[in-house]
């Protein structure tokens, strides 16, 4: 008999987890990376109108066999051209030792998480520990959630918002003042990052904008949004002055702002730091001086997207959670 599958929305999604969970997840996410517990094929790409769409999956062993498979539609114009958010798609969660298909999942709200959480998981060991400033530049839905995710790693209580569209900025200052209780100003200029110990770059940007003189030494940069070979946000004169954390040293060498800057000469693969799941599992260093500026490079995994869905069947499981679909009634 054809086990029912269960159907969860994003409002779903964002009562079943919290910020803490996600962290949670992307810890186990990263350590089965390392331990060799996780099947991670290198995404694809589909260009498209306005747009592309990416599709990711992953086997990871998580007390169970599970496969996920993600697809996504990014269109950065939407907002502004038809009201709808940036990314959309969907995500399948299924058991991977009997084929059986069992959850269908909302990606937006897990892609958001997943993305943010991650972030954290490496400010978690490579920030400093007394961080306290952090500056945003994107202020959409990305920067919110790494707002969020950052602020319960590290005593975050004041900062910059910076967004080419200002006020965006403003209204994100606003909001994050009155939510977080961080004291968030809005800028017109990323000259105020070098004076921040926590930096997240969550932009839809094409070129690069985050130069070597906006970082000042012993800050973390979590670097998010180059996700397709197209987009950039870090300069290469940047990434060779910082040590380079991946979180998939083959996806960011295609796609990430590490791809960028070994175009340009700036630094060698071998230069790489680390890979988070190294770091997470305790077989690479993280933080020792005070002074060394870390970029993690951050193009987003399947074994994240597995992790973050696996957590969220179960809750669902367990709470009756979303609809429960007969796919397989005649």
């Amino acid at each position: 008999m054809i086990a029912p599958v269960r159907l969860l929305t994003r409002r779903d999604l964002s009562t079943l987890l919290r910020p803490a969970d996600y962290l949670d997840a992307m810890d186990i996410a990263f350590r089965a990376v390392s331990d060799g517990r996780a099947q991670v094929p290198p995404p694809w790409h589909l260009e498209a109108r306005g747009g592309a769409f990416h599709g990711k999956g992953a086997v990871i062993d998580h007390d169970g066999v599970y496969a996920v498979l993600k697809f996504n539609g990014n269109f950065p114009d939407n907002a502004a051209k038809h009201g709808l958010p940036t990314i959309q798609g969907a995500l399948l969660l299924s058991n991977a030792e009997n084929g059986a298909l069992l959850s269908i999942q909302d990606s937006i709200e897990i892609t958001l998480r997943r993305t943010a959480a991650a972030s954290a998981l490496a400010a978690k060991h490579l920030a400093r520990a007394n961080a306290s400033t952090l500056f945003v530049a994107g202020c959409g839905e990305q920067g919110r959630a790494h707002v969020e995710a950052l602020s319960a790693v590290r005593p975050l209580r004041s900062g910059f918002a910076w967004d080419v569209d200002g006020a965006r900025a403003a209204a994100f200052a606003r909001d994050v003042r009155s939510t977080h209780a961080i004291d968030l100003t809005p800028t017109t200029s990323l000259d105020h990052a070098r004076t921040c110990d926590i930096i997240a770059t969550c932009t839809t940007s094409r070129a690069a904008f985050l130069g070597a003189e906006h970082v000042a030494p012993g800050a973390f940069v979590a670097a998010v949004g180059a996700d397709s070979p197209a987009k950039s946000e870090i300069a290469p004169e940047l990434m060779a002055a910082a040590r380079i954390v991946v979180d998939s040293l083959e996806q960011c060498c295609a796609m990430g702002d590490l791809r960028h800057a070994l175009a340009a000469g700036a630094l060698r693969v071998a230069d790489v730091h680390a890979a988070l799941a190294d770091i997470a599992a305790g077989k690479a260093a993280g933080r020792r001086s005070d002074r060394d500026i870390f970029v993690f490079d951050s193009t987003g995994t399947a074994a994240q997207d597995a992790a973050a869905a696996v957590t969220a069947w179960r809750r669902a499981e367990r709470a009756g959670a979303g609809q429960v679909l007969n796919m397989g009634a005649p």
